[in-house]
């Protein structure tokens, strides 16, 4: 953006004092003027405008540096309120029944009202119901849905505390709400609604393993981008499906192989004086003598705890200016254990080392400009 904008920030914690409940109906009032206002969420912080408003929507793109074909999601404070946004079906209402309000997003056939610089010119639209308090009320008090994507620049790791927001956007948005950590620390999940069936898009805290539950394995597909890097011309129907995302500057690769083959790995990789490494609690005590640059994310067995801490660790690795590269455990693939190896693989571009075996060619580290671009 070519102007600063002078950010109030506002402190909250879950929107029920009567001073917090005032500051909320004057961030409702600014979202409804056309203007931007940062908020917590349960999965991370979002970055919101009148999705009823076109210009709203491209100042939320100037203020990320986000390519506008890369769709909003919209989110709405009641169940009720779909209809009028989106066409609905019983499968959506099942769904909603089941998750809402939570982590989940809903891509259905969109309503004209919805401008179609929110979509990213498609004719569907993504929808959830935050169940984040804050969230809630500001939606709720504003009378219209809110298009938020994460509030971070784009390309860099989704915020999940305040201080991630006031130094990403500070000066690009009217206010922000600075309430506490996320809950959860990864973006919500994303499911295509057709017929029967769903797709699943973007793995989050509703699993795969969730949807099955309520649907059965025949009615949830995984979609390929969710394991796959994607190629060619690709017109992407979800946040995060077409652009490198959640990347710090330096470089990211990871760890393939057998239990031993890794350690083996990250020890050999300790004599590289900027080599980071990302890993699991267990395993700290093998890099004492590299600590200062070494992050555990948690336990190996507790994907929940390794999605709270990804991208504050993510982030952190930015605080380190020694730090040339980022070595990282290979996450499972179970639960939300899905959604971690997703964000890690596209931050690390999908480039895994097969321990034993040295990459070809090590990825360069990347400059702000670079990160606002992909």
């Amino acid at each position: 953006m070519e102007t600063p904008i002078a950010t109030e920030i506002i402190p909250v914690r879950d929107g029920k004092s009567i001073t917090e409940q005032a500051d909320l109906a004057r961030a409702a009032d600014c979202i409804r003027r056309g203007g931007l206002v940062v908020f917590p969420t349960e999965t991370v912080y979002g970055l919101g405008g009148n999705a009823l408003d076109a210009e709203a929507a491209k100042h939320i793109y100037a203020a990320k540096g986000r390519p506008s074909d890369n769709p909003l999601i919209i989110h709405i404070a009641d169940v009720d309120w779909a209809e009028e946004y989106c066409h609905t079906n019983e499968l959506f209402y099942r769904l909603a029944c089941a998750f809402w309000p939570g982590p989940l997003t809903m891509i259905m056939k969109k309503r004209d009202c919805i401008p179609a610089s929110v979509t990213g010119g498609l004719e569907t639209v993504a929808v959830r119901l935050p169940s984040d308090p804050v969230a809630n009320a500001l939606i709720r008090l504003s009378g219209v849905p809110i298009a938020a994507p994460s509030a971070n620049l784009s390309g860099h790791p989704s915020p999940t505390t305040k201080e991630h927001v006031i130094h990403d956007l500070s000066g690009r948005v009217d206010m922000i709400l600075a309430g506490e950590p996320s809950e959860i620390g990864l973006e919500s999940t994303v499911i295509k609604v057709e017929d029967d069936r769903v797709f699943l898009l973007r793995p989050g805290a509703v699993t795969y393993e969730d949807l099955c539950a309520l649907l059965g394995e025949d009615h949830v597909v995984v979609d390929r981008i969710v394991t796959e890097k994607v190629t060619g011309d690709f017109v992407p129907m979800s946040p995060g499906m077409k652009y490198r995302h959640y990347a710090p500057k330096a470089p990211v690769l990871l760890l393939h192989g057998t239990e031993d083959e890794i350690l083996s790995y990250i020890q050999e990789k300790t004599k590289e004086p900027d080599a980071g490494f990302l890993v699991y609690d267990e395993d700290a005590p093998l890099l004492s003598a590299v600590s200062a640059r070494t992050l555990t994310m948690g336990r190996g067995d507790d994907p929940a705890m390794q999605a709270h801490r990804l991208f504050l660790c993510l982030r952190a690795f930015d605080e380190m200016p020694d730090v040339g590269c980022i070595y990282a455990r290979t996450p499972s693939r179970a639960g939300i254990g899905l959604a971690v190896y997703n964000r890690l693989a596209k931050a690390a571009g999908f480039t895994v080392v097969e321990c034993g075996k040295a990459p070809e060619t090590m990825p360069e580290k990347r400059s702000e400009g670079d990160l606002a671009h992909e």
